[in-house]
């Protein structure tokens, strides 16, 4: 068990872009009673504020020790899983978890050594679909549809409780049954390949596809997602996304001798 609970060191908490400060100290209050302490705030409109620490009861020191950037891909750029929490359905295709299931494929993550990120989105809209592009999995808390407006440091409240409930579970119960896109351990030594380099990936080719006019005039939205699903479940590692960019470059190289350039 005790290998367990130190899982919980590698789970962190993403809010983006929260305008109310009191639901980020409510948050904070929210993981730290689950045994939570990380906490990243992305492009937050108001802290830190005096709101913010009166709402958090106690839990300052999850407070203080936030971290706070720019953009979702800094806050998970060295995750091997990001699962965004969302209230809608959207145009993105990604596995729909239901807590339970996140909670459990968070933790085996983390037992394995891998750092995750469970992400929430704005009070009003949420998460864009470009910032839930970033994500591996969406989780979807299955509140009453007549009146499923729920609270941020409550979403916050019920992710975290599930993964308390994992962290304490037995050993024998803490690994969950293969599911899609979870990436396996490494073997031979090889490194799952980080948030960061994926996207530095994913990045280089689709500027790739537009050298080689693959998409011939249609949007390239729809095929870059299929594409990204594809390269998620496949769970690269380090070396992959090397031996996948070289193989872009040269393609990118002969593009561009075939097109007259340098």
């Amino acid at each position: 068990m005790s290998n367990l609970l130190h899982a919980a060191d590698r789970i962190r908490i993403v809010l983006v872009g929260t305008q109310h400060p009191g639901n980020i100290g409510s948050a904070a209050r929210a993981l730290r009673t689950m045994g939570l302490r990380r906490l990243a705030l992305v492009a937050p409109e108001r802290f830190p504020h005096p709101e913010a620490s009166a709402l958090a009861a106690g839990a300052v020191d999850v407070l203080e020790a936030a971290i706070r950037v720019d953009t979702l891909a800094e806050a998970v750029a060295d995750c091997r899983l990001v699962l965004g929490c969302t209230a809608r359905s959207r145009r993105i295709a990604l596995d729909e978890l239901p807590p339970r299931d996140a909670s459990a494929r968070a933790v085996a993550t983390a037992a394995g050594g891998g750092e995750v990120a469970l992400v929430f989105g704005r009070e009003r809209t949420g998460l864009e679909n470009d910032e839930l592009q970033l994500c591996h999995a969406a989780v979807h808390i299955p509140a009453d549809p007549d009146y499923s407006s729920l609270n941020l440091a409550a979403a916050v409240q019920v992710l975290a409780y599930e993964v308390r409930l994992r962290l304490l579970s037995s050993p024998a119960d803490a690994a969950p049954a293969p599911m899609p896109a979870t990436p396996p351990p490494a073997a031979d030594g090889d490194v799952p390949a980080s948030h960061a380099e994926l996207e530095g990936f994913f990045a280089q080719l689709a500027d790739t596809l537009d050298a080689i006019d693959f998409h011939k005039g249609r949007t390239p939205d729809s095929a870059m997602r299929k594409l990204r699903r594809i390269f998620l479940r496949a769970a690269l590692d380090d070396r992959d996304v090397r031996l996948l960019r070289g193989v872009l470059a040269d393609a990118q190289r002969m593009a561009r001798l075939a097109s007259g350039g340098a």
